[in-house]
């Protein structure tokens, strides 16, 4: 698996999460047909992984906070949705 780094792509989807929620900084990567969206605000971090036509798998959330927040997969709650997944970790678990 490999993290490519397309924040690029989705500048209104930057700019309206930085003005108007408590992020203070965003990435967005593919996880081939997986999107990662991360953001970072001053209490906390979250992770949020959409996929158009499948479920998230835990393999690739397990992989994604390895590489973005260094955090294992079995010292977070996921909450899993339809073709969605969701991690937010409190600052301080760094």
């Amino acid at each position: 698996m490999r993290l490519i780094d397309i924040t690029n792509s989705y500048p209104h989807l930057v700019a309206q999460q930085l003005a108007h929620t408590d992020t203070n900084y965003i990435k967005v990567y593919s996880l081939g047909s997986t999107t990662v969206i991360y953001t970072r605000a001053a209490s906390h971090d979250e992770l949020l992984f959409t996929n158009d036509k499948r479920n998230i798998k835990d393999a690739e959330i397990a992989f994604a906070l390895d590489k973005l927040a260094h955090v294992a997969f079995a010292d977070v709650n996921v909450i899993h949705g339809d073709k969605l997944a969701e991690v937010s970790l409190a600052t301080e678990e760094f």
